[in-house]
């Protein structure tokens, strides 16, 4: 899996063409431009947060991508910021409140297994792809 340089090169490469806020979420939603499911992905994490404030133990968080016309939207905050998670509990919990009810998940940032290791279990079906499955838009 190859990393990525930064949120430009992600943002690229995960097919962002527009940022939002979430305060924008539920006009989007009302006026039935917001797409039904959400993706979560990994990235770098850009903002020091919390009791997570060592990026050298922590270095990653997760964002979400909305679809709003068919376009992907990466999730921003009010100033400027993307949005980051560090809890996937905490991120299920916000997409709920915001109406998803199901999303996808991506991590191109962190291996499966570390060094050469396979899958303990020896099943070809349990062996990582090499492109992990994403939603046509």
């Amino acid at each position: 899996m190859g990393g990525f340089g930064g949120s430009m090169d992600q943002d690229t490469a995960l097919g962002v063409q527009m940022t939002v806020t979430q305060g924008e979420l539920a006009g989007y939603r009302e006026q039935a431009r917001l797409g039904e499911y959400a993706v979560v992905f990994r990235t770098h994490r850009g903002l020091q947060g919390g009791g997570y404030g060592d990026q050298e133990k922590r270095p990653f968080a997760w964002g979400v991508i909305v679809y709003v016309d068919g376009m992907a939207a990466r999730l921003y905050s009010a100033r400027g910021h993307g949005r980051e998670w560090t809890s996937l509990e905490r991120l299920e919990k916000w997409l709920r409140a915001q109406g998803f009810w199901y999303w996808w998940m991506r991590n191109d940032l962190e291996p499966l297994y570390e060094g050469d290791e396979g899958p303990e279990s020896g099943d070809p079906d349990d062996e990582m792809s090499e492109q992990p499955p994403w939603p046509d838009s």
